[in-house]
């Protein structure tokens, strides 16, 4: 899936059909003979000592049974939009209700279309624990692991977290291989690394590079400081380990940065520390909790350093603070400069949500900031992150039966970029809201003329409607009224 141009690497049949039929692009270099400079004549120079290739097959022959092949199915509705009949496709509204009219599904005796997604994963524990990626496992109704020994196993999600893209899945297993897990604190930028996964279906498929980048922050994903590599990883390496020349996994293959939906030089791994934090709540609680100040930041450069008189470019800006919310409470304001939280120093902005979220609800911590070129200690207590969900994908919540709808409020950028107040961003559909065409990344307004200002609202209003509602949808700069059936 790409996403702006950061692709997850899980993939789907479909996709890899449509990549099949598709283009190629191709992209040489070449060096014309007669243009090219001739070579200087030197003194003869001392030997520099060339590094060999980093062999990599000790690691692959030891470690490489514990990664395994994850195959998911999930069933698709097939929807397509209702245009007025007889409307003109040349008529400015033609596009208007191809996107926005209401959807329909085939012939009630249609069968279910099954769509099958391959991902990859890594064994942790002996009795069949399974890292992967969330979005390898989203929305899947069954999830097939295959061992290197051709042993199949169905398998059991027991929590995924889609802020992490941390997934943990289980088979019925024992004595099973196992991987190492190292210290991404220890990486450094340059030294070898490896990934095992299955690109496009190839199970079991070794690669290799150096790590480009630490801690690389990546659009919308808030809490993971990503490790950067040019390790060759293509959709199917999704949820595969990425070793360090010791044999130890460092981090879970996760995006990469493409134009073409293929590898193009930029690959990045969620460093294991995270996801091992992350496996933990999911086995213990089934979801994650994590900490919340309630502020937006932005990173420093040189011309807002020397603005806020800081003596180099390091720190969070703040750029926004919740009313009410736990830093407004500390006395946090619009440009602070968040040097330090606790013990930990923060000299990116995206090392601040990292921190913030591994601290417990609840915790007192201290806070170091810049105001006005003078340094402040605030004493803030760390509220919890909100869950904006209105329904999950459970049926036996009420709410998740009628809507179907996942919604978060919009955040102080979102408003002033768009201009709306209020209402509610999807990211997630399912059910109803999917069969009509409401989709992740619309904004929900209204419901039966009602403005909607949060989620707890939208799920009252929902438990008192009728069979029927019509939601306001603004998508990108239009709006309509869509008519819902609640069943």
């Amino acid at each position: 899936m790409i996403r702006q141009t950061l692709a997850r690497s899980a993939i789907g049949i479909a996709a890899l059909a449509a990549l099949a039929g598709g283009y190629t692009y191709l992209q040489r270099e070449v060096i014309t003979p007669g243009y090219a400079a001739p070579a200087p004549v030197t003194a003869p120079a001392q030997p520099m000592a060339v590094a060999a290739p980093t062999d990599f097959s000790a690691i692959v022959d030891q470690y490489g049974p514990a990664v395994v092949n994850i195959s998911v199915t999930a069933r698709a509705q097939h929807t397509s939009a209702q245009v007025p009949q007889g409307m003109d496709p040349d008529d400015p509204l033609f596009q208007f209700f191809k996107r926005f009219g209401p959807q329909f599904q085939g012939p009630q005796n249609a069968q279910p279309q099954l769509v099958r997604g391959l991902g990859s994963g890594f064994i942790v524990s002996p009795d069949g624990l399974i890292l992967t990626n969330a979005h390898v496992v989203d929305g899947a109704q069954e999830v097939t692991v295959k061992l290197t020994d051709r042993r199949e196993f169905k398998a059991k999600v027991l929590g995924a977290d889609a802020q992490t893209d941390v997934a943990v899945i289980k088979i019925d297993a024992k004595d099973l291989p196992t991987v190492r897990l190292g210290d991404p604190a220890r990486v450094r930028v340059g030294e070898p690394v490896l990934a095992i996964g299955s690109p496009y279906g190839f199970e079991n498929t070794v690669t290799a590079g150096i790590v480009s980048a630490k801690s690389r922050s990546l659009p919308d994903d808030t809490y993971v400081p990503f490790i950067q590599t040019d390790v060759a990883v293509n959709p199917g390496n999704s949820g595969g380990p990425l070793f360090n020349q010791r044999g130890e996994v460092i981090g879970i293959n996760s995006q990469i940065y493409s134009q073409t939906g293929g590898y193009q030089g930029l690959s990045f791994s969620i460093p294991i520390d995270v996801a091992t934090k992350v496996q933990g709540q999911l086995v213990a609680h089934g979801k994650v909790t994590r900490g919340r100040l309630g502020i937006g930041v932005q990173e420093v450069n040189q011309a807002l350093a020397q603005s806020f008189g800081l003596a180099k470019p390091s720190g969070a800006l703040v750029n926004s603070v919740e009313p009410d919310s736990p830093a407004a409470k500390a006395g946090v304001k619009p440009g602070d400069v968040i040097v330090q939280l606790g013990n930990d120093v923060i000299d990116h902005s995206g090392d601040l949500p990292e921190h913030v979220a591994d601290l417990a609800p609840g915790t007192q911590t201290s806070l170091k900031v810049i105001r006005k070129g003078e340094s402040v200690t605030l004493t803030v207590k760390v509220g919890t992150a909100k869950d904006a969900t209105v329904a999950d994908k459970n049926p036996a919540n009420d709410v998740g039966g009628k809507l179907g709808l996942a919604v978060r409020p919009l955040s102080p950028t979102e408003k002033r970029d768009s201009g709306i107040d209020g209402g509610l961003v999807v990211e997630d559909v399912a059910g109803p809201a999917a069969k009509v065409g409401i989709q992740p990344g619309d904004v929900i307004l209204s419901i039966n003329g009602t403005p909607i200002t949060s989620a707890e609202q939208l799920r009252a209003l929902v438990a008192k409607s009728g069979k029927q509602v019509a939601l306001l949808v603004q998508r990108d700069d239009a709006r309509i009224f869509i008519p819902l059936d609640l069943g």
